[in-house]
């Protein structure tokens, strides 16, 4: 019998490990998770801290009981040390400290990202959380329970960082948010990130940008963030955001190749240059489908789709090599911020000028449905283009909640994903009723606007 192994429960590697049983149902899995959480919603952390998800369990995209009963053995709390592909081999260390080896006749790396630790004296004080692992939230969590706090800082403004910011106001906490660049969500647009910090202290939150943390110092029974610029602000809570880095030392131990920001070099059919080692997720480089090359964007929606091809490949004939690849991916994000959301696709114009296209970025606004249904808010939309071909490059979108955001950003996406210029766009046969769209959708408009400006 064929043994597959898999290195990290998370949402690479349950993905491939259901998609290999799919694929050959024969096939034996074993699934290596170093903590007790496998296939849990990280993303889903934020919320729960701030009181909106109650119960940590229903984070679990799955129980570890729905697993199995996909014919998948689970090993949790095994952290797995060294690789050996030679004789095919992982020594893992289990819950009592004992060490063993497990064999393989094919292995799926997906060891995921840790958090960016900054040069910061301090991040170990308590009271200082790493906002990464289910670990990190439930601590979070047992912290905010039975020793109430009044004020927090987050470090980072980005999407965990936004996120975070807005669960600890709900919580009733004073937060403040200290970004190290001029803008929050960095990447947007910085006046449409400008707006995303509007809404932060709409609700009260208070933003320092351009702020470089230099140390977390304990201040009797709290803390006190000290920044460039004379900045001092004392919390009872500290939530270190500042992004991840990719976690190959195991990947290492096999010789595995690395690259970019040090994360493991995969084909599209998500194989290493050592024979039967895959990987899959946050630890890889990955295809961006517009760029034509590889890059490194860690996003949970993109390890489930490597996760899937690494499993399928990996299930596959011995020696017929990759027969799945990688569709590729656009760095779609969406993002919420109280009553706000934020998302983008695509290539921003800076980034499309750098990768040899000659974008133009036309903005429109328009109203989410016929205005004269009650509850109509304005959406801000950035189309890119490249003035040559015509064919779209990317989109970002700020506006209400309510006005379906994420899934307007979702047409540029498909749009993107397919090759199609920003004219055609107004081909679309889109959905509309006057409580929810327009005859033109936004997104409509939007891609209108874009080609007016491209002929003038």
């Amino acid at each position: 019998m064929v043994h597959l192994l898999i290195v990290g429960g998370s949402d690479a590697g349950i993905s491939a490990a259901l998609r290999a049983r799919e694929v050959d149902p024969a096939l034996e899995v074993t699934v290596v998770v170093a903590d007790r959480f496998p296939n849990y919603s990280i993303c889903g952390l934020p919320f729960y801290l701030s009181g909106e998800v109650p119960d940590w369990r229903d984070l679990a995209h799955r129980t570890a009981e729905d697993i199995e009963r996909q014919g998948i053995h689970l090993l949790p709390e095994h952290v797995a040390q060294a690789v050996d592909p030679a004789g095919k081999s992982v020594t893992v260390v289990g819950p009592a400290g004992k060490a063993r080896q497990l064999t393989y006749d094919r292995l799926v790396i997906a060891t995921g990202a840790v958090s960016a630790r900054p040069n910061i004296p301090g991040l170990d004080l308590p009271g200082v959380y790493l906002m990464r692992w289910m670990a990190d939230g439930m601590a979070a969590h047992r912290h905010l329970a039975e020793r109430p706090p009044q004020a927090a800082v987050v470090v980072g403004g980005g999407y965990i960082g936004m996120e975070m910011a807005d669960a600890l106001t709900q919580r009733g906490l004073a937060v403040t948010v200290v970004e190290y660049l001029e803008s929050c969500l960095a990447t947007l647009d910085a006046d449409l990130g400008q707006v995303v910090q509007a809404e932060l202290e709409r609700h009260g939150v208070s933003v320092a940008t351009g702020v470089a943390v230099e140390a977390i110092e304990p201040r009797g029974a709290a803390l006190a963030v000290v920044g460039s610029g004379g900045l001092r602000v004392e919390a009872d809570l500290v939530v270190v955001a500042t992004g991840v880095q990719p976690e190959t030392a195991l990947a290492r131990s096999a010789g595995v190749a690395t690259g970019l920001r040090g994360a493991i070099r995969v084909n599209r059919a998500m194989e290493t240059n050592v024979p039967g080692v895959y990987a899959a997720g946050d630890c890889v480089e990955t295809w961006h489908r517009l760029l034509n090359a590889h890059t490194y964007l860690p996003l949970g929606s993109t390890a489930h789709k490597q996760g899937r091809v690494a499993g399928e490949n990996a299930a596959g004939p011995e020696g017929a090599g990759g027969q799945r690849e990688f569709a590729g991916s656009l760095g779609t994000q969406v993002v919420k911020v109280f009553n706000l959301v934020a998302a983008r696709t695509g290539l921003r114009e800076h980034e499309a000028a750098q990768a040899g296209f000659e974008p133009l970025t036309v903005e429109t606004e328009a109203w989410d449905h016929k205005v004269y249904y009650p509850g109509a808010h304005k959406l801000r939309m950035r189309v890119t283009g490249d003035r040559r071909t015509g064919q779209l490059l990317g989109a970002q979108m700020v506006g209400r909640r309510q006005a379906e955001i994420s899934k307007r950003l979702d047409v540029f996406a498909a749009a993107l994903f397919h090759g199609m210029t920003v004219e055609a766009l107004s081909d679309l046969d889109l959905s509309y009723t006057p409580p929810l769209s327009s005859p033109w959708d936004p997104v409509q408009m939007a891609a209108q606007a874009w080609v007016r400006m491209e002929v003038v």
